[in-house]
């Protein structure tokens, strides 16, 4: 086992329970803005949430309740304005402060910062969405304490695929064995597993009943285990 030289963070569902009252009133939001007769409840995008990145969760859900949209050629270009005025709906939520971290995030990025440790961001939200959420709840320098931030498109393949990870190490310039991964989702431990990173999960508000065998811990939130107990974890084995 390797000495643990840098976390890497998922973000929706494992720094912030953002899905259900940041994410979900979001897209209900563009929809209505758009004129659209769309709306997701609490169930229907537990479930669109195994389809991972927003554009495609919305491609998905048209191929389902809305085929003759999906075929219609000016398609593609009405998903990205969803999703920007989703994100720009998103963004004002968390600035308002609607969005709070979960128990024992902020103490582990501390004792990271503290021990040297290097963090970063793996995630397939949007770049907007993670800088909105760090400045609202860690202030307007937490973007800056994260060496690399792979975010939204910057990869072709999003989670289970393991490019989002393979891209945030090698901009880490370390190898996966020195390197512990947290997510919240089988998508997420899918991913990073694939990686070659060993990966701690903490359940979230919708994966409570996901497949987490491959996971080297699974916990209820990060508060369950004190910072010091997780920098303690070698990377992969």
């Amino acid at each position: 086992m390797n000495t643990l030289k840098a976390l890497i963070f998922d973000v929706d569902g494992t720094l912030a329970e953002t899905e259900r009252d940041g994410h979900r009133p979001a897209f209900n939001l563009a929809f209505a803005e758009h004129g659209l007769p769309w709306h997701w409840d609490e169930a229907r995008y537990g479930d669109l949430l195994d389809v991972t990145g927003g554009k495609e969760r919305i491609r998905h859900y048209a191929g389902q309740d809305a085929p003759e949209m999906l075929a219609d050629p000016a398609f593609p270009e009405l998903v990205k304005r969803l999703h920007a005025a989703k994100t720009a709906h998103y963004v004002r939520l968390v600035a308002a402060g609607r969005l709070a971290l979960r128990p024992g995030v902020a103490e582990l990025i501390a004792a990271a910062r503290r021990a040297g440790i290097r963090l970063a961001i793996a995630t397939t939200t949007s770049p907007d969405n993670v800088d909105a959420l760090l400045r609202a709840t860690l202030g307007d320098e937490a973007p800056g304490w994260f060496a690399v931030i792979g975010a939204g498109d910057i990869v072709p393949a999003k989670k289970p695929a393991p490019d989002i990870y393979r891209w945030v190490l090698a901009r880490l310039g370390l190898p996966a064995a020195d390197c512990l991964a947290i997510e919240d989702s089988e998508n997420g431990l899918k991913s990073a597993s694939t990686a070659g990173l060993r990966c701690l999960v903490t359940i979230s508000e919708y994966t409570r009943d996901q497949d987490f065998s491959e996971a080297a811990a699974v916990l209820d939130d990060l508060a369950q285990v004190s910072p010091g107990e997780v920098l303690a974890l070698p990377g992969a084995a």
